[in-house]
């Protein structure tokens, strides 16, 4: 198995999420920037709580686990994440995880649900009910180089509940990143149109935080 290892590095050598430089996944400089902290932050009514600023090494690490689907770069977020549910204090409690869903379109080009498949390592790991209840009902345009109002307009009726789901409890909504805000405050509202602010309240755990919002 030694020998296989070191010709794969050969062929396929390790490179760093962040920075691109050989050698192993994360080198020691990026590892450095990566250190996860706690960020409050406010879109409206909905508190959102973050690990780290959105920084272009941080956006490199996303971009390595969403689109490439790197299991190192998976299990840096999901570290992320797990920091900020326990400096929140949201690891206690009836919380319920909700990971924010993609389109099939970006599932099929991926090969899997990015968000979910995060969140069900995060329920695994911390013991906190997942409850995969929203979908995406309609098209939306990408969403990069859109303003925060472009994106409102494009995000506003987006995502909706899935036919008998049951909501219980607070909610979490989980993503990767929170930018604008304008595709939480879309989740949050899909559940709230259902009646979820009877039941309980919802807030958003990311990995990362863009510093301002934009």
């Amino acid at each position: 198995m030694h020998i296989f290892s070191e010709l794969s590095q050969l062929v396929f050598p390790t490179r760093c999420y962040g920075c691109n430089a050989l050698g192993i996944e994360i080198c020691t400089q990026c590892r450095r920037e990566w250190i996860p902290h706690y960020y409050k932050t406010h879109i409206t009514s909905l508190n959102v709580h973050s690990a780290l600023a959105y920084t272009p090494m941080a956006s490199k690490i996303i971009l390595a686990s969403k689109e490439n689907g790197l299991q190192g770069a998976d299990d840096l977020l999901v570290e992320a994440v797990i920091h900020v549910l326990n400096k929140a204090r949201l690891d206690q409690g009836y919380f319920t995880l909700i990971p924010v869903p993609s389109s099939k379109q970006s599932q099929r080009r991926r090969g899997r649900s990015f968000i979910v498949d995060l969140t069900k390592t995060i329920s695994q790991n911390t013991g906190i009910r997942l409850n995969d209840c929203l979908q995406v009902s309609r098209r939306v345009s990408d969403q990069s180089g859109l303003t925060r109002v472009q994106r409102i307009t494009n995000m506003r009726g987006a995502f909706s509940l899935k036919s008998g789901a049951i909501l219980r409890g607070d909610a979490i909504l989980i993503d990767d990143v929170v930018t604008t805000g304008a595709t939480l405050e879309e989740a949050a509202r899909a559940l709230n149109s259902q009646g979820f602010h009877a039941f309980g309240s919802v807030c958003a755990v990311t990995a990362c935080v863009a510093q301002p919002l934009r």
